[in-house]
């Protein structure tokens, strides 16, 4: 597996060891010790989740607050989406900004996002299947949501056509009224 290093330091690309032949391909798509080793702290997976999404739909900005905040290791195992994280703790040097990543069946690149950050992801193929490991629960309460399209953040999306959201994504906060992390 390879790390590679994203404009926030905590939010990690994985790209994995691909092995191919003329039968297909093989990889190994987790690897708990090697994924620990690499971030250097311990991560417990608790909840698996996979969704499927058609062209232009935008799922986020989701977190959740403490005492539950959510870690997500995230990928696309067919299609291909845009993923963005945001770092929400006020404490760190990047808090406010933003990351985006190109995630596609094809690429099979993974993403890091540790627990204090924001997450969404657009669809930029016909259709996409994603799945992300959680480091907790979900508890509908601590859920919130920032608008994807808030002018502070300035996600700049690589979609150029309608964009599909949820009537509780239509409702997310702003920048100014997000709950944030210390």
């Amino acid at each position: 597996m390879n790390i590679v290093s994203t404009s926030i330091p905590d939010v990690k690309i994985l790209e994995p060891k691909v092995f191919a032949d003329a039968r297909g391909f093989f990889f190994e798509s987790f690897n708990h010790a090697a994924f620990e080793q690499a971030l250097g702290r311990r991560v417990d997976f608790v909840q698996d989740n996979h969704s499927r999404s058609t062209r232009g739909v935008l799922r986020g900005l989701h977190y959740q607050l403490p005492p539950h905040p959510q870690g997500k290791l995230v990928r696309c195992v067919a299609g291909e989406v845009f993923d963005v994280a945001v770092d929400l703790r006020r404490s760190s040097g990047t808090f406010g900004k933003w990351v985006g990543v190109h995630l596609s069946a094809e690429n099979k690149r993974q993403l890091w996002i540790p627990e204090g950050f924001a997450h969404a992801f657009v669809v930029l193929s016909e259709s996409a299947e994603f799945l992300y490991k959680t480091t907790d629960y979900w508890f509908q309460n601590l859920e919130r949501s920032i608008a994807w399209n808030d002018p502070e953040i300035a996600i700049e999306w690589p979609f150029g056509g309608d964009i599909i959201v949820s009537a509780k994504d239509a409702q997310g906060a702003t920048w100014q009224q997000a709950e944030v992390f210390d």
